[in-house]
């Protein structure tokens, strides 16, 4: 389900209002966006530059396929050598383990050889099933991202890791494995890093008043004008053909979304749809819902949580619900592998439904 930002622009310029300074790109293989509101030209270009070099830098350390920081830490695990790793990285890690514990591992970053062996760790995707055999084996080797170990330099125990966005402190922490087939992919989880490592910058630069897009996860800072940001939800059946969207909703300062679906990285074998969310647990992509949304409140890592938590909702199928309810995510949205939409009753009083789609069910 892409999140479509309603800009608005002819509207704007028409009644004489200024328009947001806008930055594009493609990066983490996928559309970004920064927009912002009410700074002059040079300063809000200067921090949009800065985000989205910072977007190109994280998207190259910490390639899942292409060599990166995380493919040559991927390449020792497989060896079982331990291997120094950026205090960036090490964070990341820690942080993406607490993630996966709280999702009782149906989010997983360690599940990155699955991933590959679907055929999506490629900007192309062929039409294929995985070697059965191989797929039985790596289920049975259980990979995780808990499956490895951190080693901390005693100096920085206890201390935060990252310094200012974009500065970190010296390489020194050593990363290991119990485990070869584990294999870092952050694909679920690194656009959300993103969007909070944006929303450090533009503050630092001064700039209040932003939303940052990273293909449908989005983040939003202060307001455009007196108004709140507003974003579109669609359907994930007519996100391809660009169609109405499904919902509306205001974003409020901080909040952020994120999605999860079947639709943009997929393949279809003899009529059925394999997508890139993979169940840990079975080794196969989830097929029990078309596309997932959850809106975060503000929080120091909003960003990472709206990524991050749509996914084991995601395959959670039927489950999501109480899913939900344990991790502590309130506001969400989901369409099943029938097409019925449910939503909880703390999401259906923000959303505002196109009266095209009136069958939503709502839950608590």
């Amino acid at each position: 389900m892409r999140l479509v930002v309603l800009l608005l622009a002819l509207l704007l310029a028409a009644c004489g209002q200024p328009a947001p300074v806008a930055q594009e790109s493609y990066v983490f293989g996928t559309r970004v966006e920064v927009l912002v509101w009410g700074a002059r030209g040079v300063a809000a270009q200067n921090a949009t530059d800065e985000v989205l070099r910072e977007f190109d830098r994280l998207h190259r350390t910490y390639h899942a396929w292409q060599p990166s920081e995380l493919t040559a830490l991927n390449d020792a695990i497989a060896a079982g050598r331990p291997h120094a790793v950026s205090a960036e990285l090490a964070e990341l890690i820690i942080a993406a383990q607490a993630l996966t514990v709280q999702s009782e591992h149906l989010f997983d970053p360690g599940i990155g050889r699955l991933v590959a062996l679907w055929g999506f760790h490629g900007d192309e995707f062929k039409p294929a099933l995985p070697d059965a055999v191989a797929l039985a084996a790596l289920v049975a080797a259980k990979p995780s991202i808990t499956d490895l170990t951190v080693s901390t330099p005693p100096h920085t125990e206890g201390q935060k890791l990252l310094g200012r966005p974009g500065e970190f402190l010296e390489r020194g922490s050593v990363v290991s494995s119990k485990n070869p087939a584990v294999a870092l992919d952050f694909g679920g989880y690194l656009k959300g890093a993103a969007l909070d490592r944006a929303a450090a910058i533009l503050k630092t630069r001064g700039i209040r008043n932003a939303l940052i897009n990273i293909g449908g996860n989005v983040l939003a800072l202060g307001k455009k004008g007196d108004k709140p940001w507003r974003v579109g939800i669609q359907h994930p059946r007519s996100a391809a053909a660009g169609g109405a969207p499904l919902a509306t909703l205001e974003l409020h300062d901080g909040e952020a979304i994120g999605t999860s679906g079947d639709y943009q990285r997929y393949f279809e074998v003899d009529g059925r749809r394999y997508s890139h969310l993979i169940d840990p647990r079975t080794g196969l992509p989830a097929t029990a819902t078309q596309a997932l949304t959850v809106l975060i409140p503000p929080a120091t890592a909003a960003g990472i949580e709206s990524d991050v938590l749509s996914k084991p909702l995601f395959v959670a199928g039927d489950n999501w619900l109480a899913l939900a309810q344990k991790i502590g995510v309130t506001q969400v949205l989901r369409i099943d592998a029938a097409g019925k939409i449910a939503v909880t009753a703390a999401l259906r009083q923000r959303l505002a439904f196109d009266p095209a789609n009136p069958d939503v069910s709502v839950v608590q």
